[in-house]
């Protein structure tokens, strides 16, 4: 199988890549259009400003080719994010594959921004390899809303989809590759999707 994880000079590039070595998947990391096209499978990952990671995208233009994607891709974190239409984070449009707004999360004392660590996932969709009341790993201060493509979420003061599917995209906004058993199984899923 060939995989690319695509190479915005940000990111968790390299953690992502020991996770799926561990599936013997020997991923590339790069930024060239023309590799990414060609791979079987595809991974955006993400850990930043939804900003940079689109002046990113556009200063390698990779945008045409990221939402021409057939193969199998997957969004984690900041990558999911940039799936959807619009994000407060960022100045202009991001990709438009998944319809939806990204918006920050409203902090609480019980709920600091950002919002990181271990949270409960209600699970919609039993193809992500996942189960109610898994326990995820989540760092994030901004969300998409709670869509159609949503298949599993964890509680936040709302509802936070924590996995989208839509055809042949899914994303992620915890991290499969910190989130130990089920995170494998999540990528599992993906992997054999």
């Amino acid at each position: 199988m060939t995989l690319t994880i695509v190479d915005l000079g940000c990111g968790n590039l390299g953690s992502v890549a020991i996770a799926l070595e561990r599936f013997g998947v020997a991923p590339l990391i790069t930024a060239d259009a023309e590799r990414i096209a060609a791979a079987e499978r595809v991974v955006l990952p993400g850990v930043g400003a939804a900003g940079f990671a689109m002046e990113r995208i556009e200063a390698l233009s990779l945008s045409e080719t990221l939402r021409s994607l057939r193969q199998p891709v997957l969004g984690i974190c900041l990558g999911m994010q940039l799936l959807f239409e619009e994000s407060e984070e960022a100045a202009g449009p991001c990709l438009g594959i998944i319809p939806g707004r990204v918006r920050r999360l409203d902090p609480a004392p019980e709920r600091p921004v950002p919002h990181m660590g271990w949270s409960r996932l209600a699970v919609s969709d039993p193809r992500i390899g996942l189960s109610d009341g898994d326990y995820v790993y989540f760092a994030h201060s901004f969300a998409c809303d709670t869509g159609t493509a949503t298949r599993a979420f964890a509680d936040y003061g709302r509802e936070i989809p924590a996995i989208v599917v839509q055809e042949n995209v899914w994303g992620a906004q915890f991290h499969p590759e910190r989130s130990g058993e089920a995170g494998a199984r999540f990528l599992q899923a993906w992997l054999d999707s």
